[in-house]
């Protein structure tokens, strides 16, 4: 992974080739940013470029080293990695990253930015919710112990680390306040509050910003063959996040059925159709947690973007076609006096449903409590 592989985040790539000039490497830092901007990519290209034997005079991994061509699939020794994972069935001990590091790099040679929900599907993931184990910490441990196989820094890339359980934290602050010598830690998060205090205090933050829409654009235009309209068009919907444009062009199974599941939602709340409320519930139940934490997500966003849409500011709105074309019709039942209660009982949802409360009951609730919003 190159840094001009990177799309946009220009100033972010010279402070980091900077640090590698300078020689003067932290022992952590914190990718912190919107989902979708390229922390990740960049992580890869920093580490890429940090484990390069003959790096480039503009901090460009050289591409044909010993180390380049083990990143080539991202199988250097002295490159490490942790991310949540999931304990399979039948499975008695704790999960750890290195049970899926195939698929992990399958995943990064497909396409370095994915979601947690793309991860996810990539690992089988069902019903089950995924985290970073304290098991994992004890990992980086007992492989941070082991003397460097080519003589230079080891990386130990962090991915979502927001999903560390307490003891996993508690493990990891423990090892950064530590830290092995030559040892650089990249921790990429999309909700670094959610982080302990004390580890983002042993951290350099680095902050990324939502992407451009012309930077967005212009990557659909180059790497996905769109033409100028469309290119542009998607780029405004997707708020800088590119993942999220990523999902429009490949018309994302997910997308596509959150969207229905949410008109479907606000028809029959309005219909006051109790009947029809319990077996959507029961639809929505059956799906993975993951996946109704992503649609809680989906249908908060949904709210927000139809109260905007009512301003008549069409700049300020950022959905696809499909979702701008349903706004006209039901924006105007998103107002003033009920956007934020509808939004703060999506947020209860899916706080319920992150706490294991039983998905049915939490669904069904919230399906009655919208018959009584949504007509204020």
């Amino acid at each position: 992974m190159h840094f001009s592989s990177v799309i946009g985040q220009d100033n972010i790539k010279q402070q980091l080739k900077s640090l590698l000039q300078s020689g003067k490497m932290p022992h952590a830092l914190l990718f912190a940013g919107p989902e979708g901007c390229g922390k990740l990519p960049m992580a890869l290209a920093f580490a890429s470029a940090l484990l390069c034997e003959e790096r480039t005079a503009d901090g460009e991994p050289c591409g044909h080293c010993k180390a380049c061509k083990m990143l080539a699939n991202w199988a250097h020794p002295d490159l490490h990695f942790a991310f949540p994972v999931f304990k399979p069935t039948g499975q008695k001990q704790p999960p750890v990253s290195d049970q899926f590091l195939p698929e992990w790099r399958e995943q990064l040679q497909a396409d370095a930015y994915f979601t947690l929900r793309d991860w996810q599907k990539r690992m089988g993931v069902e019903n089950q919710q995924t985290i970073i184990t304290a098991a994992e910490a004890d990992n980086i441990v007992r492989k941070l112990s082991i003397v460097t196989s080519q003589g230079g820094y080891r990386v130990v890339i962090i991915w979502s680390p927001e999903l560390m359980n307490l003891d996993s934290a508690n493990k990891t602050l423990k090892i950064l306040e530590e830290p092995p010598a030559k040892t650089v830690f990249l921790l990429v998060s999309n909700s670094p509050e959610k982080l302990l205090s004390t580890i983002v205090s042993r951290t350099q933050r680095i902050s990324f910003s939502a992407l451009a829409e012309s930077e967005v654009a212009e990557a659909l235009m180059s790497t996905r063959g769109l033409q100028e309209e469309d290119a542009k068009a998607i780029a405004h919907s997707c708020a800088g996040n590119y993942m999220s444009a990523l999902a429009q062009v490949t018309n994302s199974v997910d997308e596509a059925l959150f969207f229905d599941m949410f008109v479907l939602l606000m028809r029959q709340s309005y219909a006051r159709n109790i009947k029809e409320l319990s077996a959507w519930s029961e639809q929505v139940a059956k799906w993975g947690r993951e996946q109704q934490k992503s649609f809680l997500a989906y249908c908060q966003r949904l709210v927000r973007e139809n109260f905007v849409y009512n301003f008549g500011l069409p700049e300020l709105n950022y959905m696809s076609a499909t979702e701008a074309d349903f706004a006209v019709r039901f924006a105007r039942f998103i107002n003033e006096r009920n956007v934020i209660g509808i939004t703060e009982e999506l947020a209860k949802a899916q706080r319920d449903i992150e706490q294991n409360v039983n998905p049915k009951m939490v669904f069904y609730e919230f399906a009655l409590k919208n018959i009584v919003l949504l007509v204020k």
